[in-house]
């Protein structure tokens, strides 16, 4: 099974909109095939595996971090071609939370006399696919906020200043979470103050280029910003203003596109921001925000995982907090669950949840 998860884990920025799947088939102790899944190779992970076996799979065992598909998409059901193959025993790490298949394609594989073990390596298996399940529970993204913080909780020393705060290794880190996204967005003051590029620099194969999203209500953005001058149909900017406004028409001829959403208290509605995203298949979305952004999604409970670089310095109270909110949140706010620890040069970084896209934390 680590080695269907390590295979499943070569599909990342390859498979999306679909599932990381990875696949290994084993006889009399040996493996004898594997694959993985790529949005682009069509072929799902099993099947990829049985043509690198053929007749050789009869009496096999299959290791599959997902549960096989059971109905037809762009592929007929892996089940029956299981089935059709031979195959003796399935083992797999999770049922695939998808409501079309939700199980029902162990059922069958039990009702063709294969054996079925499920939940070898769940809870590896389950954060592999943590941004799929949440997409196609509920059409919208799997939110992650990341930043980078000093010890006492401060991304700036002061508004508008980019502050460099934590290690090359943590960057580096930051940035493979920034390949494994579909889309990466931030607010109008950390473009304005950072300027930023906000794109994929690891070098990695991506199916889709990286969505990049900024949320800006009155339409600051300038353009000659490096982000709008780089836009290449994958710059997407939220705002409330009306698609006359010269501005809108401006950063439409400069190729970003500008979407108009309805306002909340006067600002783009961040709930209507995640359906668009995810009405264009964007299953995993990191945040790269300040404060006001960080706070306002956190404030409305829109964030799903925090992933913050920990500095071991302290700012004092001149600094800019990683959110801005009201002073009631703390005593109503959720507890981060299911952390982990891991160091990054001379800083740290703590990874955990503030809601369970499964039901089973």
């Amino acid at each position: 099974m680590d080695q269907a998860l390590a295979l499943a884990a070569r599909g990342v920025a390859l498979a999306s909109p679909n599932p990381l799947v990875g696949a290994v088939l084993v006889r009399d102790g040996r493996v004898i095939g594997e694959g993985f899944h790529t949005y682009e190779g069509v072929r799902h992970a099993e099947v990829i595996a049985l043509e690198a076996t053929g007749e050789a799979a009869r009496g096999a065992t299959l290791y599959i971090n997902l549960e096989p598909c059971c109905h037809t998409g762009r592929t007929g059901p892996c089940t029956q071609t299981l089935i059709n193959a031979g195959i003796a025993r399935v083992v797999a790490a999770m049922p695939d939370p998808n409501p079309r298949v939700a199980s029902r394609g162990f059922r069958e594989l039990k009702r063709a006399r294969v054996s079925v073990h499920v939940g070898v390596r769940q809870a590896q298996a389950q954060k592999l696919n943590e941004d799929f399940a949440k997409w196609i529970k509920t059409a919208l993204p799997f939110v992650t906020l990341k930043a980078a913080v000093t010890l006492d909780g401060r991304i700036a020393v002061q508004e508008g200043k980019p502050t460099p705060i934590t290690s090359a290794e943590s960057l580096a880190r930051g940035m493979l979470l920034r390949h494994r996204a579909d889309a990466i967005l931030t607010g109008i003051g950390t473009l304005l103050a950072d300027n930023p590029r906000m794109t994929d620099r690891t070098g990695e194969p991506r199916r889709r280029g990286l969505l990049r999203v900024v949320v800006d209500s009155h339409l600051g953005i300038p353009l000659r910003s490096k982000l709008v001058q780089s836009a290449d149909n994958d710059v997407a900017v939220f705002t409330v203003q009306r698609e006359t406004a010269p501005k809108f028409r401006a950063l439409s001829r400069a190729g970003v596109e500008v979407i108009r959403v309805r306002p909340a208290r006067g600002r783009v509605d961040l709930n209507s921001v995640l359906r668009e995203l995810g009405r264009r298949q964007i299953m995993s979305l990191q945040v790269e925000g300040g404060a006001e952004l960080n706070g306002a999604l956190l404030e409305q409970r829109l964030v799903d995982k925090m992933v913050l670089f920990y500095s071991p310095r302290i700012m004092g109270t001149c600094g800019v907090p990683v959110a801005r909110m009201s002073a009631k949140w703390f005593a109503r706010s959720s507890q981060l669950s299911n952390f982990e620890l891991q160091k990054y040069g001379a800083d740290f970084a703590v990874e955990g949840y503030l809601r369970d896209v499964y039901g089973t934390r």
